[in-house]
């Protein structure tokens, strides 16, 4: 976390990589808590510095309902994160709270594309092929009409994970409003968070 820390330092000063850090550290702590709350023993947060962080499973048999919530708890604790940066720069008007909250919100609709061993990705092992379209629709729309690119990623991969095989039998419908609802409050904190 040091190491991360001194690099963003080094790029944007230490108060934007203060609050990268800490927005990272409580995203990551949010799958930690959801993982433990099943009984999964997790690692604290690891940090690679100009990368990002993840946890060290010590054991994984979860069901795929489960799995979800776990990949899906990082960017809810992510959410509230980008929130508590957001109401401080309304409240202040002080820049660097709204660039932090700007780009928390970023980095958690990032980790919302469902591929490769991304937070979305695991959200998506609940989802049937009628949850995914949701997903997608929902994505696009939002690109639409916010243009932040990550939506346009989550939407494109949505739609290549309509033709794997991996789609769940029943609905998931809390997983599915979860989702749903971190896309539309991350884009909104995107617009309403302004980097300049």
């Amino acid at each position: 976390m040091v190491a991360f820390f001194g690099v963003y330092w080094s790029l944007y000063g230490w108060a934007l990589a203060l609050g990268l850090v800490l927005s990272i550290y409580i995203h990551e702590m949010g799958h930690v808590i959801a993982l433990r709350g099943f009984g999964v023993p997790a690692s604290a947060p690891m940090f690679i510095p100009g990368l990002g962080a993840f946890i060290f499973l010590r054991s994984h048999s979860i069901a795929p309902v489960q799995d979800s919530r776990v990949g899906l708890a990082g960017p809810l604790y992510g959410l509230g994160a980008a929130l508590f940066s957001w109401a401080v720069y309304a409240a202040t008007g002080a820049k660097i709270w709204a660039v932090i909250a700007h780009f928390g919100a970023v980095i958690n609709l990032f980790n919302l594309i469902p591929v490769w061993q991304l937070d979305g990705s695991r959200a998506f092992h609940s989802f049937t092929r009628p949850n995914r379209v949701v997903v997608i629709g929902c994505a696009g729309i939002l690109w639409l009409i916010t243009h932040q690119a990550m939506l346009f990623l989550i939407a494109l991969g949505g739609a290549y994970r309509l033709f794997t095989k991996d789609a769940a039998a029943e609905p998931d419908n809390t997983g599915l409003l979860q989702f749903v609802g971190l896309l539309v409050a991350l884009a909104a904190v995107t617009v309403f968070a302004p980097l300049q």
